[in-house]
């Protein structure tokens, strides 16, 4: 995530944005002058103080509402975060062929941990803490359905394309509780692309490896909108079969091949549905939180 390409496009939603800021713009945009030695992990906590000072006019129960969204988003990077470290220091889990890939994206989501801890700070709020995490989603157990899932590369990689799928669900599921803040809003929007990326990428590797044959996007033929294979994910997937937008039936338009409706596989592969937090913490966090 480029922090200063979010600057030019919150520009563009608020053309104001300049002045709110002037002259921390100019403290902004040079930045770069500091070049590669500059902490990474800072930037943040920079950007997070101006997006404060910029819109401290917003209300406290506004204010609220962004933080309890941002400590969700927290929460969910928390897990992924957490997961891909642990299976990058599983010695013999990631085949070096695949390493550098998984290695991106484990850096992505300790990125996006840092990065909403700031932001979060940043308003006046208190980031929650990481909770304690059961991969195998065997409460505290150990023992869950996903019991391999840090010694099976199959495993690790279907768990990874649930988390991913959810992830990018569950970002779109609250963009609307975030319109009223448009600098947040365009933060987590730039993140949820990224998760969007990864959950790409780790579907296209499931298939390459020859464990699954999904597409790199949803495409759903059944009643749970699951195509992962993997039936004990099933509530994850709710809603992806839908193929009704905007109260327009998909399956009645063209499909571009001349006679020929758009199937349900190509309807439903051409949204993303969004999830809610109270299906995301109950469906994907609350199997992985140990209770």
């Amino acid at each position: 995530m480029n922090l200063f390409n979010i600057i030019e496009e919150i520009e563009k939603v608020d053309p104001e944005f300049t002045e709110r800021i002037n002259p921390r713009r100019a403290a902004i945009k040079n930045i770069t002058s500091f070049g590669s030695k500059v902490a990474i992990a800072s930037l943040p906590f920079a950007l997070g103080t101006m997006f404060k000072k910029a819109y401290g006019a917003s209300t406290s129960s506004a204010t609220a509402s962004v933080t309890d969204v941002l400590n969700f988003a927290l929460t969910l990077e928390y897990l992924e975060s957490y997961f891909y470290n642990q299976g990058t220091a599983s010695n013999g889990l990631i085949p070096a062929a695949d390493g550098s890939y998984i290695a991106d994206i484990t850096n992505d989501e300790n990125a996006h941990v840092t990065f909403l801890k700031g932001v979060i700070t940043s308003l006046g709020a208190t980031p929650v803490t990481s909770p304690t995490f059961d991969l195998t989603a065997g409460n505290g157990s150990g023992k869950g359905p996903f019991a391999d899932v840090l010694s099976n590369y199959q495993t690790f990689l279907a768990v990874a394309e649930t988390f991913e799928d959810t992830g990018v669900r569950a970002y779109k599921g609250q963009a609307p509780n975030l319109a009223g803040n448009q600098v947040v809003l365009t933060a987590a929007l730039s993140i949820h692309a990224v998760e969007a990326r990864h959950a790409s990428a780790i579907r296209q590797l499931r298939t390459k490896k020859g464990f699954a044959s999904v597409a790199p996007w949803i495409t759903s033929t059944t009643s749970n909108g699951n195509d992962t294979g993997i039936s004990l994910v099933d509530a994850n997937y709710k809603g992806e079969n839908n193929y009704i937008q905007a109260g327009i039936d998909l399956t009645t338009l063209p499909s571009g091949v001349p006679g020929q409706k758009a199937s349900v596989a190509s309807a439903t592969a051409a949204f993303d549905e969004p999830l809610g937090m109270a299906d995301v913490l109950a469906l994907l966090v609350g199997t992985f939180i140990v209770h």
